[in-house]
């Protein structure tokens, strides 16, 4: 059951990982109007398929109407702190800061919050491994001024790169708290991206003047809402059944490999070598805490829920 929860936050993040590719193709498009669209129609999508299941979990996912409004709060500000940090620090340092900075904040919550995580040797070494290679991938780089307007934005940058790792941890603990608690895993994702939805849509009005301009602007933002955030999310739902929130966000240190070999064979970038080594450091990472041992034994009353 382990691994295929493994597999399926494999596959979130594979499918997370197209994401800059397909959205170059709609320069024209605010970044934060895709963020918005994509996570927003992709919530809403989210909570029509498990409509059944929140009505029937409705009762208890109220019974903490605080956890649920913080986790879809978390979820609308990750898209905007998440693009907004590229734009102010750059593209590399911006996506380093967030993605790097996810799996730590997130084992800090289980560790205490939760009282579940133990930081072990292995977990904190597949951490400085992935971490590793995400550096050494993102610095590889060559690096754009033209990105980051003055010293102060990138502070700033910086800031909102951490925000944005903040919030992809706080809502998968979340997430997962409520799977851990009976709630199945689609009526959790669902309804988190839900009360996003309900915050993020109605910023469409104030950024998404270029949505629907240009048939290739419908066919970005119909795949972003589609694929990464409706399919990605449900599989990444899935993987939290069975693997750790703090696991989970490490697993997805693959997506920033996925984007970086779609760069290479899509848009044309060259990578140099050390960039090649950071991609094998952070497969070496996801080896190394894929193949961690069972924590419990199999429960067909736990693992049935889907």
């Amino acid at each position: 059951m382990k691994q295929s929860g493994h597999w399926a936050v494999l596959l979130a993040a594979l499918l997370w990982g197209t994401t800059g590719t397909v959205a170059s193709f709609a320069p024209q498009v605010s970044a934060l109007a895709i963020g918005a669209f994509a996570m927003g129609v992709g919530g809403l999508l989210q909570a029509l398929l498990a409509r059944r299941q929140l009505c029937r979990c409705w009762r208890q996912l109220l019974e903490d109407k605080k956890r649920l409004l913080s986790g879809g709060i978390a979820v609308a500000i990750y898209p905007l702190a998440f693009y907004s940090s590229m734009r102010m620090a750059g593209v590399a340092i911006g996506t380093v800061i967030t993605i790097a900075s996810a799996p730590f904040i997130s084992a800090l919550f289980e560790r205490f919050l939760s009282q579940a995580q133990t930081l072990n040797r292995r977990w904190l070494f597949s951490l400085f491994l992935g971490v590793l290679g995400m550096v050494l991938l993102c610095l590889s780089k060559p690096a754009t001024d033209s990105s980051v307007a003055s010293d102060m934005d990138k502070y700033i940058g910086i800031g909102l790169g951490i925000i944005a790792g903040a919030s992809y941890a706080y809502y998968s603990w979340v997430a997962k708290n409520m799977i851990d608690k009976g709630i199945r895993s689609d009526a959790a994702m669902g309804s988190l991206f839900c009360v996003a939805a309900l915050i993020l849509l109605p910023s469409l009005w104030f950024t998404g003047e270029q949505l629907f301009t240009r048939t290739t602007h419908i066919l970005v933002i119909s795949y972003m809402a589609f694929i990464p955030m409706f399919v990605g999310y449900l599989a990444f739902g899935y993987g939290l059944r069975s693997v750790s929130a703090s696991g989970a966000t490490l697993l997805t240190l693959f997506e920033p490999v996925v984007a970086a070999v779609l760069a290479v064979l899509v848009v044309g970038e060259v990578i140099p070598l050390p960039g090649w080594v950071g991609i094998g450091l952070i497969c070496l990472c996801l080896i190394t805490q894929s193949s961690e041992p069972r924590d419990r034994p199999f429960d067909p009353a736990y693992d049935s829920r889907i």
